[in-house]
């Protein structure tokens, strides 16, 4: 088991080395900090590579839960996926926020229900508003980068055994990891009922 610790300022005049001395101080044996990059923008350089650096058992460790996302969404992305990899999370001002301890996982699931409600309430929101406009005549909404193509591999890759990580399937696509649950989520609700596709046994990936 290893701490690894995670930092970051969103301006390059600020500085991150007391947030890095504080995890250190913590006990982390190595830490990850991003200079400079925005709260909203997930795939962040060093957080990437902190991602990548961390196996099943290891801990997260944080100053504060939002050094990790400035969005609901983004943050509850996050976790869900530290949650795949196997890794603990601990933040070193909000006690509620430790996964190494029963009762820590147990306040901490009631956080991310309540949080993922509201991201649920917000989702469905967008939903009704984007329904409407199009009764009206108006279409809402961006196009997505994930083809019919990107889709398949996904799910795939979704299918070995053990299957890959969001994470990395995010990689193999050149796309972020959210695009990739939203279009296998949209593509599962259209295909309600149908078998589930073979292993893609011709796709060589790391998974973690």
């Amino acid at each position: 088991m290893t701490v690894v610790g995670y930092a970051r300022v969103s301006k390059r005049e600020q500085n991150p080395k007391a947030q890095e001395a504080e995890l250190q101080a913590a006990g982390a044996e190595r830490v990850f900090v991003d200079h400079g990059d925005s709260s909203r923008v997930k795939d962040r350089p060093q957080w990437l590579a902190c991602m990548d650096y961390l196996r099943a058992g290891d801990v997260l460790l944080v100053r504060r839960l939002d050094r990790l996302g400035g969005t609901e969404r983004i943050l509850i992305e996050t976790l869900h996926e530290l949650e795949d990899k196997g890794v603990d999370i601990k933040s070193l001002t909000e006690p509620v926020i430790d996964t190494t301890t029963p009762m820590g996982r147990a306040l901490f699931g009631i956080v991310a229900v309540f949080a993922q409600l509201r991201v649920d309430t917000i989702r469905e929101n967008t939903r009704l508003g984007l329904e409407y406009a199009r009764a009206q005549g108006r279409v809402g909404g961006r196009p997505t980068v994930m083809s019919a193509e990107r889709i398949e591999v996904a799910r795939q890759m979704r299918a070995q055994t053990p299957p890959a990580t969001w994470d990395t399937i995010a990689k193999t696509l050149h796309v972020s990891s959210a695009s990739v649950r939203r279009a296998l989520a949209q593509s599962e609700n259209i295909n309600a009922g149908l078998p589930r596709p073979r292993s893609a046994d011709h796709l060589s990936v790391r998974s973690t």
